[in-house]
C-alpha cells in the first residue's frame, strides 16, 4: 500500500546564500510512503497524512537548514520511523531558487 501527501506548501529558512538568511522561502514537498502489507480497518492500521504534515513542519520549525537535501533526508528518516512504513520518498522544490526555471529541489528515497 503507499500512501503520499502531495503539494504541502512550507515557508522554511533555508539556503545557504546570503541572500536566502534570515527570510523565509517558500517549499513544496511530496511525501510518498509505501507500507508494509495488512490489513487496514482503522487510522491506526495507516499512517495518518497529518502526522506526515506536522513532521514536515516540526523540522522546518526547528530553525535554519542550509540544503533541501538535508531537509528531505531528515523527513525521509522521521518517516521511517512512522509504524508500517517500509519506504520514504521525499520530493522538495524551492520554486524561488533558479530564474527561469519553474523550480529547483531533490528527491531522497530511503528505505528499511
Amino acid at each position: 500500500m503507499t500512501v503520499f501527501v502531495r503539494g504541502l506548501r512550507l515557508d522554511a529558512g533555508i539556503g545557504v546564500y546570503a541572500h536566502e538568511q534570515g527570510r523565509l522561502q517558500p517549499l513544496i514537498v511530496d511525501v510518498t510512503l509505501t507500507l508494509s502489507a495488512g490489513p487496514v480497518e482503522e487510522l491506526g492500521d495507516t499512517v495518518n497524512y497529518e502526522r506526515v504534515a506536522e513532521a514536515a513542519r516540526g523540522l522546518v520549525d526547528a530553525g535554519h537548514i542550509e540544503l533541501v537535501e538535508t531537509l528531505a533526508e531528515r523527513l525521509a528518516i522521521a518517516c521511517l520511523n512512522l509504524p508500517r512504513v517500509q519506504r520514504a520518498a521525499v520530493r522538495i522544490e524551492k520554486p524561488e531558487a533558479l530564474a527561469g526555471a519553474d523550480a529547483a529541489g531533490c528527491e531522497v528515497v530511503l528505505a528499511r
